[in-house]
């Protein structure tokens, strides 16, 4: 059986190292919003016979000098174009441009302004739905632990499973700042979803261990609590590991075989996916064993 909490002050300062990396990415770039939060210009070009190249577009409309350009394709012969927002003489030329040009000119096009008040509103329902997500978990992990063995409480184990879930979505977040920065890759709509799916995600994955640790607590009511936890780490690996992997092997083919519209959105939840199964395993449960021993040390 491996000692998994007896080296849990390497996994939380490793944790730590990892947080402060994603605060410190936050910090210096932010995210790189997309138009559904900041508002802006979209065109949605549609061509008859063969797409031409992502870049020559990029090029294109990069003379045009708009700001926070982003190009996608979306179905088989479709391209999303999107930039803050386009003013109606650069519009006008913009159309007037695009008909003279043969490499780029699209059979049709449809164009769509997002207003800032919309985009504003998006980030506040996305904020309130965080919030409300992380309140209803810890609730429902407090009501669902309240008949536990000796030595711990249902709130600590809601505690600890939102300090896994913060830890969770904060170190994707800062990646996607990091990459961002370097990369110009968006924070969207889409990859929000997927932030609030690895809530559920690492949620269940923690729950799962937390009722093996409930249940030994009965059946093992003479071993020590780090026994326990230990135990039921070890009991619980194998169904974390293959749940994962099983997940893994779904997110990797949409990542690389979905295409650009699900590139980033498949990439949060890979990264929930691996931060959450370790979490689950090396944060949420060692957490409550610091918490236990703390309380014996005040007695």
């Amino acid at each position: 059986m491996f000692p998994f909490v007896k080296y849990r002050k390497i996994y939380f300062l490793f944790s730590l190292i990892l947080v402060i990396a994603s605060i410190v990415s936050l910090a210096l770039w932010g995210l790189n919003f997309s138009i559904e939060f900041t508002g802006g210009s979209e065109l949605r070009f549609e061509y008859k016979n063969e797409v031409p190249d992502i870049s020559s577009i990029k090029e294109y409309f990069e003379k045009l000098n708009l700001e926070n350009i982003s190009i996608r394709r979306f179905g088989e012969k479709g391209v999303i174009v999107r930039a803050k927002e386009i003013d109606a003489k650069t519009q006008e030329q913009l159309f007037s441009e695009l008909k003279k040009n043969e490499e780029i000119n699209p059979e049709s096009i449809t164009f769509e302004e997002i207003g800032s008040i919309i985009g504003k509103e998006t980030t506040k329902k996305a904020l309130k739905a965080i919030i409300l997500s992380i309140v209803a978990i810890i609730l429902y992990v407090a009501f669902a632990f309240r008949k536990m063995g000796r030595g711990t409480k249902p709130w600590e184990y809601g505690i600890a499973t939102v300090i896994a879930l913060i830890h969770d979505v904060l170190l994707p977040v800062g990646i996607f700042a990091f990459l961002g920065h370097i990369k110009g890759v968006e924070f969207s709509l889409p990859v929000l979803t997927a932030l609030l799916t690895i809530f559920g995600y690492s949620v269940n994955d923690t729950v799962v261990v937390f009722d093996r640790i409930r249940e030994n607590q009965f059946r093992f009511g003479r071993l020590d609590f780090e026994e326990v936890v230990d135990r039921s780490l070890n009991q619980t690996l194998r169904r974390s590991i293959n749940t994962s992997l099983t997940t893994l092997f779904v997110l990797l083919a949409l990542f690389f075989l979905g295409g650009e519209s699900l590139k980033y959105f498949s990439l949060a939840l890979i990264l929930g996916t691996v931060f959450g199964t370790y979490s689950s395993i090396f944060l949420a449960s060692p957490l409550l064993v610091s918490w236990y021993r703390m309380k014996l040390r005040r007695k």
